[in-house]
């Protein structure tokens, strides 16, 4: 049985016939690729569901009552983890694919289109985002939700990733520009109490800030007031915009200020001093690099920090940022991350008779899934297909005209496969698409919101 095929489908019904806490899945025949130290690759093996847990992993488990998937021909792997993506700019995908500079995208999406979103506008987009991001294997995705006008903007970001069942991270700032109400950081305690009651449960909130004052003042940018907001509440922080000298000095700063540590994010992190970068590795402070964004929209250096990170031992987690420029996927940002820093390292050791020091593809799928998962605080959750996580899990056809045949699946991961392979996700357990196609979503009804929201957000913005 192939999970693209019509057996697939049957299997599908018998899985949603079952209660989820009572449910039991047993894939077979699988290469797994686990991303847990302890297992490793796993060839022939099978993998044991039960409610949204992983239970076993191993050759020859016994299926019991589970209901049995034969993954003959397929990849297992964890979900990919996304450390940053400003998930409510998704109706506005590639409208500025050739961006100049990140003060173009600033002041065409930050000082104009965002100032007319509307509540809907927001539920909208991140809907809209979270749902290609489950299509492409992401499990899960932590949304830098920069546009809190009101309160209703939060609530509405907040349950379209509720709606679509991926597992979210809503990271909460106010907007850079334009009116509104002023509500953060002080509507974070309700919006904790409202929808983050449980330590137990798909979704988790962060705090989101900016490195410095440069582009928006001082209210939104990091330091010891918004740092106790976060301690206060319980809750990691990530910080976005951290490049430069200016963001170096501010670095040092909050180490001096003891606000540097395993609950922070620095995001992006090209063009950092020495001195900032020793700091981050002792205070043990994650960092989420944008391959993309950094070499595209060319952020200070533009050359995304990966060299950097591991020289202070900091394996980073990878992110989207911005559609409106910006691929949706990881398995490009895994391709860029692999490409640029092996271009890197061979050019540095050119012309001598030192020997580069390059990445590997082992390394970008671990930044993609188990360190994305150590960034959002959730390592213990998801992140690798180690017995007692939760079910986060990729199906990829190893055997589709582009992957056969399977030769190493590590490599055929990255530097192979694409969405179109993944024939199945499942978040926490529940399977949110199978034989290729996301599940209970109504396309045609969300083309026509995504479309009358982006006419909606144009026509504003240029009146």
């Amino acid at each position: 049985m192939n999970i693209n095929d019509a057996a697939g489908t049957a299997v599908l019904d018998q899985l949603r016939r079952r209660p989820a806490g009572e449910r039991r899945i047993l894939f077979t025949g699988a290469t797994i690729v686990t991303m847990d130290p302890g297992f490793g690759v796993i060839d022939r093996g099978d993998l044991l569901v039960e409610g949204d847990t992983i239970t076993a992993v191993g050759p020859g488990l016994s299926p019991g009552d589970a209901v049995v998937v034969d993954a003959t021909g397929t990849i297992l792997t964890p979900g990919f983890v996304d450390t940053h993506r400003h998930a409510w700019q998704a109706q506005l995908r590639r409208i500025m694919p050739d961006v100049d500079d990140l003060g173009g995208y600033v002041m065409a999406t930050l000082a104009g289109h965002a100032t007319v979103y509307r509540p809907e506008d927001m539920y909208i987009g991140t809907r809209l985002a979270a749902l290609t991001a489950i299509d492409s294997g992401i499990t899960t995705m932590l949304d830098f939700s920069h546009n809190s006008r009101t309160p209703e903007h939060s609530d509405a970001a907040i349950e379209a990733l509720r709606d679509t069942g991926i597992r979210g991270v809503h990271a909460s700032m106010g907007p850079h520009f334009g009116d509104w109400d002023q509500q953060w950081p002080g509507d974070l305690a309700r919006i904790k109490d409202r929808y983050f009651s449980s330590d137990d449960q798909l979704l988790t909130l962060r705090l989101a800030t900016l490195a410095t004052d440069e582009i928006a003042g001082p209210a939104l940018a990091y330091g010891p007031e918004l740092a106790r907001v976060a301690a206060d509440l319980g809750i990691g922080v990530s910080v976005d915009a951290v490049f430069g000298t200016s963001s170096s000095e501010a670095v040092l700063r909050w180490a001096k200020d003891g606000i540097l540590g395993p609950d922070v994010t620095l995001i992006h992190s090209t063009g950092l001093t020495s001195e900032a970068w020793k700091a981050m590795g002792e205070t043990g402070t994650t960092v989420a690099l944008a391959p993309t964004s950094e070499a595209q929209i060319g952020l200070e250096t533009a050359i995304p920090a990966v060299d950097e990170a591991l020289s202070v031992g900091i394996r980073p987690g990878l992110s989207i940022d911005v559609e409106v420029a910006l691929a949706s996927d990881m398995f490009t940002q895994m391709r860029a991350l692999h490409a640029i820093q092996r271009m890197r390292a061979v050019n540095a050791a050119y012309g001598s008779d030192q020997q580069p020091s390059r990445i590997t593809t082992q390394d970008v799928l671990d930044f993609a899934t188990l360190q994305g998962a150590r960034t959002n605080a959730l390592a213990a959750v998801t992140g690798s297909l180690t017995p007692g996580k939760k079910a986060d899990l990729l199906v990829i056809q190893a055997e589709d005209l582009n992957n056969m045949p399977l030769n190493d699946p590590i490599g055929t991961v990255v530097l192979g496969s694409d969405a179109r392979n993944i024939s199945a996700v499942l978040v926490n357990g529940e399977p949110r698409k199978w034989n290729g196609h996301v599940l209970d979503v109504d396309l045609s009804a969300l083309r026509t919101a995504v479309q009358a929201s982006r006419d909606h957000v144009l026509n504003a913005s240029a009146a």
